[in-house]
C-alpha cells in the first residue's frame, strides 16, 4: 500500500506554463486573504473567489488551506535565506553588514506584517519544512561566524556562540516587531536592532 499523500502538499505539480499561472494565482490571492482575514477566516471559498475560480479549480491544485500556506511559507523562508546569504557572502567588519543585514530583514518582513504574522505563529510546519527552516538558520550561523571570527576590530571570545544568539536575536525582534508595534517604524525598529545586537558582540 502506498503511503498516504500529505495534507500539506499540492495535490499536483503544473506541468503547463498555463497551469503553473493558474497555481501562482491561487498563491497569490490566497496571500491577500490571509494578510486581510487572518488564519482562521482565511477559507478555501475566500481564495477561490479572491483568484477569480471556482472552488473546484482551486481544489485541483490544493487539498486545504494549510498546503497553500505552507507552500506561501516556503517562498517566504527561501527570500529570507537568499537575503542572509546574499549580505553575508563577502568578509566584512561588523559596521558594514549588520546595518545591511538588518535593513533587509526588516524590509521583507515589513512589505505584508499580518502575512507573515501568520506565516510565523499559525502556518503549519510539516517535517520538511522544519528540516529546512533549520538547515537555513544553521547556514546563517555559520555565515555569521565567519565573518566574526574574520573580523580584527572583535576581540576573540566563542563566535560559534554569539553567532547562535545575533541570528536568534535578529530573527526573533525582526517577526516580533517588524510592521505591527505602535511608533516603532521600520528604521527605529533597524536602529534598535543594530544597537542591541553591536553591543552584545562587542
Amino acid at each position: 500500500m502506498p503511503p498516504a499523500r500529505s495534507p500539506y502538499r499540492p495535490r499536483k505539480t503544473p506541468r503547463q506554463q498555463r497551469a503553473w499561472q493558474t497555481r501562482r494565482r491561487i498563491e497569490q490571492a490566497a496571500a491577500r486573504v490571509f494578510a486581510r482575514h487572518g488564519y482562521a477566516s482565511g477559507t478555501t471559498d475566500r481564495i477561490a473567489e479572491e483568484a477569480g475560480l471556482s472552488i473546484g479549480s482551486l481544489y485541483q491544485y490544493f487539498p486545504n488551506k494549510d498546503a497553500i500556506l505552507v507552500v506561501l511559507a516556503q517562498a517566504h523562508l527561501e527570500q529570507t535565506a537568499e537575503t542572509v546569504r546574499a549580505v553575508l557572502a563577502e568578509p566584512r567588519p561588523l559596521r558594514l553588514w549588520l546595518p545591511e543585514l538588518t535593513r533587509a530583514l526588516v524590509r521583507v518582513h515589513a512589505e505584508d506584517p499580518r502575512l507573515h504574522q501568520v506565516l510565523f505563529e499559525q502556518a503549519p510546519r510539516p517535517p520538511d519544512v522544519l528540516v529546512r527552516f533549520h538547515q537555513a538558520e544553521g547556514e546563517a550561523v555559520a555565515a555569521v561566524e565567519r565573518l566574526l571570527r574574520a573580523d580584527p576590530d572583535l576581540a576573540p571570545r566563542d563566535h560559534g556562540r554569539q553567532a547562535r544568539f545575533v541570528v536568534a536575536t535578529m530573527e526573533s525582534l525582526v517577526h516580533r516587531f517588524a510592521g505591527d508595534e505602535p511608533g516603532l517604524d521600520a528604521a527605529a525598529l533597524e536602529r534598535e536592532i543594530i544597537t542591541i545586537v553591536t553591543r552584545y558582540v562587542a
